[in-house]
């Protein structure tokens, strides 16, 4: 695990992210949902998120010129600039305002997409930008690097990273000498970066960022066969893949499997933290007590949820017979489905 720097504020666990140099807390936020993509949510609604989680010591940001087509970017922005004192970090990813092809991951794109995203987020400069889980010829390509490094040079960006699909895709970038961080799904029944990419990381001194670490809410424990989600939710209209990487959407486990390793998890949370956390906290608990793992970005739709998924940032120890059940779930449970796709 990172060296803890220091404690912040109500405790919450800091960690150096990557060659960024920035230290930030162990539990993020993720911000796709305040761009209203999947659900309709105010920018009242999107401020309180971001307001709480400051207040529960969340000093990580992360976002994407895509979501909301830049409303999300726009509302960090602003909220932003009203703490100019507070040492946030915001994470930008751009990439996919155009067709995924390798073609269009050129110096004139990533220049038109870097200023779009500086006016969106009202800045000269962005603290960290991430391709948004580019092809894989894109990852490998020493043109990206040279692209990416002269917008450095420039002042355009302080740092640059990846946002990943596959383990194959993350160990690619890592090799790369300037590259800081790498964003990758990571969450208890998404367990094959353990295995690389966090040791990897962590020896080449590069972030790891751990997404979608709720499975898309499925470790909350609250879903069951009789949930539904809006024709606009990703987990309505994505669960064959046929918008994007299906492995985005669940983690790629099929639903009904999705619920029953998620009620195993919900039984060993409610055994090993009996009143103490919740099946989400632990969860979010989990994938930053993970060696190497820099900050966790659960998304909030509402400010309980925001402090809630922020005091998982001062979670205890979880202990080796958690791990190791957790590990009994994905073998048991959901190993077969996913492990060799992603």
């Amino acid at each position: 695990m990172p060296a803890v720097t220091t404690k912040g504020k109500n405790h919450m666990e800091q960690r150096l992210l990557g060659r960024t140099g920035r230290t930030v807390s162990a539990v993020g936020l993720g911000t796709w949902q305040l761009g209203a993509d999947w659900g309709d949510v105010s920018e009242s609604d999107a401020r309180a998120v971001l307001e709480a989680s400051a207040e529960e010591g969340v000093t990580f940001y992360d976002t994407a010129d895509v979501y909301g087509d830049g409303r999300s970017e726009q509302i960090v922005g602003r909220f932003a600039a009203a703490h100019p004192d507070a040492g946030f970090t915001v994470a930008t990813k751009m990439g996919r305002r155009a067709e995924q092809v390798p073609e269009n991951y050129t110096p004139e794109n990533f220049s038109a997409w870097i200023d779009r995203s500086r006016r969106n987020l009202g800045v000269d400069r962005l603290d960290l930008v991430q391709l948004h889980c580019p092809p894989s010829a894109v990852i490998e390509a020493d043109a990206t690097y040279d692209a990416l490094d002269a917008l450095v040079e420039n002042g355009a960006i302080a740092a640059y990273g990846v946002s990943v699909e596959t383990v194959a895709q993350a160990l690619a970038a890592i090799e790369r000498p300037h590259l800081a961080t790498v964003q990758i799904i990571l969450n208890a029944l998404r367990l094959k970066p353990l295995e690389q990419v966090l040791p990897a990381a962590q020896a080449a001194g590069v972030g790891i960022i751990a997404r979608v670490p709720l499975a898309s809410g499925l470790l909350s424990g609250k879903y069951d066969e009789n949930t539904t989600f809006a024709d606009d939710d990703h987990r309505a209209y994505n669960r064959d893949g046929s918008a994007f990487d299906v492995g985005e959407t669940f983690s790629g486990v099929p639903y009904g499997v999705g619920l029953q390793a998620a009620g195993d998890f919900t039984r060993l949370v409610a055994s090993s933290s009996p009143g103490i956390l919740t099946p989400a906290q632990a969860a979010i608990a989990w994938a930053w007590q993970q060696e190497g793992v820099s900050s966790v970005i659960p998304g909030a739709r509402n400010e309980k949820q925001a402090r809630s998924n922020a005091a998982a940032g001062e979670a205890r120890n979880l202990g080796t017979e958690f791990m190791e059940g957790v590990r009994a779930i994905y073998d048991g449970r959901v190993r077969d489905l996913v492990h060799d796709r992603w």
